[in-house]
């Protein structure tokens, strides 16, 4: 049985919103703290290059300019560019992780690395005095598509890693057997689905870009941190190895922050350098970057090159699948990018579909760009574009319907739980009943009416299916310490909310299932010191893993408190029963508030009466859930001009239960709108030759806009609750995005006939489809 919270009336505003509507939110360029200084970088203008010189004396001479750093004021620190140990390397390879510097010394691998740092009691004086600063580079040849990061000859990022390959993983079942078994049902099979699907490089463009300020106590001889992240306890436990300090040593704290999506996951060289240079001067040191720099250094994302094989029989049942995954690492590790393009996307096959037999190989490459990390979704649309682009090649190779190819190899809810050929296991769901849910919805019988209208306006439609499971909580461990002071719980969590609303929808959670007022709970994130174990809040994973502590924490209370009510009311433990806020003594009207009996609980520790006060620390570990949904999309498309239009999209998303329909809703918008950007028009270019970014500026990297969005949208639920948790919920943050690419781009292939958009690689530029729509035509 799952815990059920009832759900917020849509009357009801967040907890998060007065503030940020009233524009008194706190985010990290907003304090300013006494004394502080500002920061600036100089930073590389190539992609490779070996450092010969860097002469900083006109910086250290001009005005206001309170120090200068350089790579030697950074000797004797960690690598900014780890990740955690991953088994399975083809032949027992282990990941190559080259260091990666607080400010480069003898060489830079991307453009934008940072070279040196100035810090002035202005921010203009400190970018003016960065822009002084002479570094005498020897340029070296840079490699930046993955492609050819890959072949034979090819230029070296790192020379501790040979042929450019940060690591070779062999997947999740990585047996000889299983390849040889995989490739005889390839060679032997009816019909053999092939195609190899891009995943362009994305930059993140959060609305905040990066920031923090740097503090040092010499009395203490500790440090303290503020920066926009996705949990301060992760980004102090990434940097304090760097300091070469115990954890105790660093504070971290976040307040608001504007947009997140995985890329403030990490410690960037940026923070360890704002912290440095606060004990060399003595002062609060700030940065904040600039857009620009934003464009150049914040980790960017996907960037893969995936070649698909799908066997059928035939009658058009799928019974291998085959998967060679290469992935770019950019210039260096960091503590997810190799994670995300080797068990994320591997995690989510076979999605929705009986598929006996896989085999998922992935190769991780270094290049001369900036780094890879997590974009909302982090694996999850590369797997699922890939297989479902392989699914659409099926449809036409057996010309089986797309609809009814995929409805007959979904999997049934009788086969839950269901073991995967990759060793994962469904707990739940009810693919069928979703897919026809999504169908009805959306008006599928309606399809053919509505090309037939388009055609007489002379546009052509086309229509796309997206089958979508992904994976959420693949880091299981989360806290919640929950603690009492008079008439107040505070609720103390590592997950942080960048937007996810985690005030609002813990508190009316932890107000049901204790049965008191939600305004007598106080909510606490955000800050290191708080010391609660977790990581951070990526991954859909918040709801399913701090939800779930929070929900063992409460019951963890309200068991101490019966010990507790038991003294106080000098009954038997066994006679004491729970319920609305309140401890009684069944059968009688005796009772005692569990605010009342929080208080007292103290003074009987004190006293020896009792072993422990009512304030709670709870850590679970909870398993992966498997959100999961059906999208269509309808798009309209001119031939004479080669624009597009959404004219119907319609998402199903099964997300277990909801602990906030209003959340969830907004969740499925704002991850639909990053799906429609990446399908449509978002894409980081870098030259070629000397590996400069191309894209480097919203005048040349499109973002989508309102009018971007469809015409006519359709948006439901079919919700079917985890076993695994005990509320129940799956997680549903990066449902849309991971959905949405494969729906648009099978609707654009759908479109354009003749067969001349079935391999349209992302984005479906509008140059692209006038491009292909004259092919077509002239066919």
């Amino acid at each position: 049985m799952t815990f059920t919270v009832t759900p917020r009336p849509k009357t009801d505003p967040r907890l998060e919103d007065d503030a940020l509507v009233r524009g008194t939110g706190q985010f990290v360029n907003d304090p300013k703290l006494p004394n502080q200084a500002y920061a600036a970088f100089a930073r590389s203008p190539h992609a490779s290059a070996r450092i010969a010189a860097v002469d900083i004396a006109a910086a250290k001479a001009a005005p206001g300019v309170i120090a200068v750093l350089t790579g030697e004021d950074m000797a004797g620190l960690g690598s900014c560019g780890t990740h955690p140990p991953l088994p399975g390397g083809k032949g027992g390879m282990t990941l190559i992780q080259p260091f990666r510097p607080v400010l480069a010394g003898e060489r830079v691998a991307f453009v934008g690395e940072a070279v040196a740092m100035v810090v002035a009691e202005t921010l203009a004086q400190a970018q003016d005095a960065a822009d002084m600063v002479s570094v005498d580079y020897e340029e070296t040849p840079a490699v930046v598509d993955i492609r050819a990061a890959n072949q034979a000859g090819a230029p070296v990022v790192h020379k501790d890693a040979p042929g450019n390959v940060a690591f070779d993983w062999a997947g999740m079942v990585p047996t000889d057997d299983n390849e040889r078994e995989v490739d005889a049902v390839i060679k032997s099979a009816v019909h053999v689905a092939k195609v190899t699907v891009i995943n362009q490089r994305m930059v993140v463009a959060s609305m905040e870009p990066r920031g923090a300020t740097g503090e040092y106590d010499a009395k203490t001889e500790s440090f303290t941190l503020h920066c926009c992240s996705q949990s301060a306890g992760t980004i102090r436990n990434q940097t304090a190895p760097i300091l070469n300090v115990p954890p105790d040593k660093l504070r971290v704290t976040t307040q608001d922050v504007g947009g997140a999506f995985g890329m403030k996951t990490p410690v960037y060289p940026e923070y360890v350098a704002v912290l440095i240079a606060a004990k060399k001067t003595g002062r609060p040191v700030h940065w904040m970057s600039t857009r620009t720099e934003a464009f150049l250094t914040d980790t960017q994302a996907r960037d893969t090159v995936t070649d698909v094989e799908l066997a059928l029989d035939d009658k058009g049942k799928f019974i291998a699948l085959r998967m060679r995954h290469l992935a770019a690492q950019g210039a260096y590790v960091t503590p997810a990018g190799v994670g995300i393009n080797t068990n994320n996307v591997a995690r989510c096959l076979p999605a929705m579909y009986r598929i006996p037999k896989i085999v998922f190989t992935a190769r991780c490459m270094f290049t001369n760009t900036a780094p890879i990390g997590p974009y909302r979704g982090a694996g999850r649309p590369e797997a699922n574009y890939a297989l479902e682009r392989a699914v659409e090649e099926a449809a036409r190779v057996t010309g089986i319907d797309k609809v009814r190819l995929r409805r007959q190899n979904l999997i049934p809810p009788s086969a839950m739980p269901y073991k995967t050929a990759v060793t994962t296991t469904y707990d739940s769901g009810d693919f069928p009943a979703v897919f026809k849910k999504a169908l009805d919805l959306h008006d599928h019988a309606g399809l053919n009416k509505r090309r037939r209208d388009a055609a007489r306006r002379k546009k052509w439609l086309g229509f796309g299916v997206s089958c979508m499971l992904e994976h959420a909580g693949a880091l299981p461990t989360e806290a919640a310490k929950l603690v009492f002071d008079d008439d107040r719980l505070t609720m103390n969590l590592n997950v942080q909310s960048t937007g996810q609303s985690h005030a609002t929808v813990f508190g009316r959670m932890l107000a049901q299932k204790l049965g008191i007022d939600a305004k007598r709970i106080a909510h606490r994130h955000g800050d290191s010191a708080l010391n609660v174990p977790g990581f951070a809040s990526v991954g859909s994973r918040s709801a399913m893993a701090a939800g779930s502590a929070i929900f063992q924490a409460a019951d963890t209370v309200i068991a101490k408190g019966k010990v507790a009510a038991a003294a106080l009311l000098e009954a038997a433990e066994s006679d004491i029963q729970y319920r609305n806020g309140e401890f009684q003594v069944v059968g009688t009207d005796r009772k005692v508030s569990l605010f009342e009996t929080a208080k007292r609980a103290k003074e009987l520790v004190a006293r020896g009466v009792l072993k422990e006060p009512l304030d709670t620390l709870e850590k679970r570990d909870t398993p992966l859930t498997f959100p999961n949904g059906v999208h269509l999309a309808e798009v309209e498309i001119d031939p004479e001009t080669g624009r597009l239009a959404i004219a119907r999209y319609t998402a199903v998303d099964d997300c277990g239960n909801m602990l906030d329909p209003i959340v969830v809703e907004g969740q499925v918008h704002g991850s639909l709108l990053q799906g429609f950007g990446q399908a449509l028009m978002e894409n980081a270019v870098y030259d070629a030759d000397g590996g400069q970014m191309l894209t480097a500026s919203f005048m040349d990297y499109a973002m989508p806009k309102a009018h971007d969005l469809p015409l006519d949208f359709r948006e439901a639920v079919h919700s079917v609750p985890a076993t695994s948790n005990p509320l129940g919920v799956k997680g549903t943050g990066e449902a849309g995005t991971t959905a949405s690419i494969a729906a648009l781009m099978n609707a654009v292939s759908d479109a354009i006939p003749n067969g001349a958009a079935h391999h349209m690689d992302m984005p479906a530029t509008p140059a692209k489809i006038w491009d292909a729509c004259q092919k077509a035509m002239a066919k």
